[in-house]
């Protein structure tokens, strides 16, 4: 009885201290893009995004279909705008303005 007890407890000690594989992220998404709204409109006096679509194209690597509302300070009139990014390790990587209504595959190329 003794030996199953420790070898229990021998058997969980290890299970927590042995590091458990972990997968790579793309990071906190919600902060990436506040990120990138802070950089697009600086000037902007309120805005609000919808993520439209993600698309994993790696472990690390994820597209963001994205739509944004901005109002700036100088005009209270609400601007929409659609962005593709591009978040490499939870980073932002690269981003592209699209058109409002376009089709979007976020799929990588094939060769």
């Amino acid at each position: 009885m003794m030996y199953t007890r420790w070898a229990f407890l021998l058997c969980l000690c290890l299970s927590l201290w042995v590091p458990a594989p972990v997968q790579a992220s793309t990071g906190d998404i919600s902060v990436v893009i506040e990120g990138f709204m802070a950089k697009q409109f600086p000037e902007a006096r309120s805005h609000f995004w919808v993520v439209n679509r993600t698309e994993l194209n790696a472990e690390s690597e994820m597209v963001v279909d994205l739509n944004t509302v901005v109002v700036s300070r100088a005009s209270h009139i609400p601007t929409e705008n659609r962005f593709l990014l591009l978040i490499v390790e939870g980073k932002l990587a690269a981003s592209q303005s699209i058109p409002l209504d376009a089709i979007v595959d976020c799929q990588p190329e094939q060769a």
